[in-house]
């Protein structure tokens, strides 16, 4: 069900007879490949076979036409500790993700934890706590981004300067502790980037009983690096502020699956009527009230390509490429350096669609036949997702 970070290289892995390559990259989402060469859990190749060293590999898999993507990058979990959530009360959801593509996840607080801290010591030692114990342990395989304190009135630009010091690299939700103001929430999200930590902010209506709402202006003035959950996480702001945040901010806008799914379409397509594609990155913010969704990342990508008319492969950007650059991850991009994280999917069996894309277009999640993280095979066909028509072979 989980396994330790630490294990063994990957050693040499050719992977070859890709049918489609996605890149993760807007500017050019399809690469023009057919195989990819990993060693030691990166990228060292990228092109056609016969361009490629691919003698005295390790490890060989056939992806038989089917697609490679990025590995797909959740921008907004709630972890607690190891593969459980109390919120849930549910063992293995990370793994289980895991099965639906997503080979790292990025913390947006710990906030489910039973009893969570609210002191500034507490806080400070729990997300150091997180992003240690996560560091070292490894639920199948996915990456988890975990510390990430959840500010209260009364931190000094100290706190954020001993966060950054101990590893830590993120903020939690701004807006689900005390601090809720607009010129408080500025102040420590400016002393935070000041110090290598990158924030989130709620945005919208209360997520559970004991939240409270964060309107435009705040998330305005607060200027976090990401508008968290732009289509709420439930409940949304009313769709002219969530356009005017289009407009009036230049920070990444986040769309959750755990959110309303009407404005998710309506901020994408804004996004894309403002040629600012690149700031949209997806999440699940799972988990939550509605639960826990392994699919919810390939749902989102399904959700806008079908209902907000935006092509399949750019979509997946959202999902992978954005975020990475946006919060300077080595994955999420097929080049060369990258981590070898990656997706391997087919058209779901049955699809109404002729190709991956296209059923995807048409609103179906594709099947997954393999799941790799730095190289290392974490899962053949998805326990979770529609057959695929066809998944590859390790030879």
């Amino acid at each position: 069900m989980a396994e330790a970070a630490a294990g063994g290289k990957s050693g040499k892995v050719v992977i070859k007879n890709i049918g489609l390559l996605l890149s993760g990259d807007l500017d050019r989402p399809i690469l023009d490949a057919d195989t990819l060469v990993v060693q030691d859990g990166l990228i060292v190749a990228v092109g056609r076979e016969k361009d490629c060293d691919t003698e005295h590999a390790q490890t060989v898999i056939d992806a038989r036409k089917t697609c490679v993507a990025p590995g797909l990058i959740d921008s907004h979990v709630h972890p607690v500790f190891g593969d459980w959530t109390p919120r849930q009360n549910q063992l293995g959801w990370i793994d289980s993700t895991m099965n639906g593509g997503v080979t790292t996840m990025i913390s947006a607080g710990e906030v489910h934890l039973p009893g969570r801290p609210k002191d500034i010591v507490g806080l400070k030692a729990l997300a150091i706590t997180a992003q240690r114990a996560f560091d070292n342990f490894r639920p199948g395989g996915v990456k988890v981004l975990a510390g990430a304190p959840v500010i209260e009135k009364g931190m000094t630009e100290q706190d954020f300067k001993d966060l950054a010091d101990a590893g830590v690299k993120l903020l939690g939700e701004v807006g689900l502790g005390s601090v809720k103001a607009g010129y408080e929430a500025k102040d420590m999200v400016a002393w935070a980037r000041k110090h290598g930590i990158l924030s989130t902010i709620h945005t919208g209506g209360p997520s559970i009983p004991g939240s409270g709402l964060i309107d435009k202006d705040v998330v305005l003035e607060a200027d976090a690096d990401v508008i968290g959950h732009i289509n709420g996480g439930h409940t949304a702001l009313p769709w002219k502020h969530v356009c005017e945040l289009c407009e009036k901010s230049s920070r990444a806008i986040e769309l959750v699956h755990n959110g309303n799914e009407k404005i998710a379409i309506q901020a994408a397509r804004a996004a894309m009527e403002l040629k600012c594609p690149h700031r949209v990155i997806l999440g699940t913010d799972g988990p939550a009230g509605s639960g826990v969704q392994p699919l919810g990342m390939l749902r989102m990508i399904a959700l806008l390509s079908s209902l907000a008319d935006i092509p399949a492969e750019l979509v997946f950007c959202f999902a992978t490429g954005n975020t990475a650059r946006l919060r300077g991850l080595n994955c999420g991009l097929i080049e060369v350096g990258r981590a070898a994280d990656f997706v391997f999917m087919d058209r779901a069996q049955h699809t109404a669609g002729a190709s991956l894309l296209e059923s995807v277009q048409l609103g179906d999640i594709p099947g997954i036949g393999m799941v790799m993280i730095d190289g290392i095979v974490r899962c053949g066909r998805s326990r979770n997702t529609p057959p695929a028509t066809e998944i590859p072979v390790v030879l």
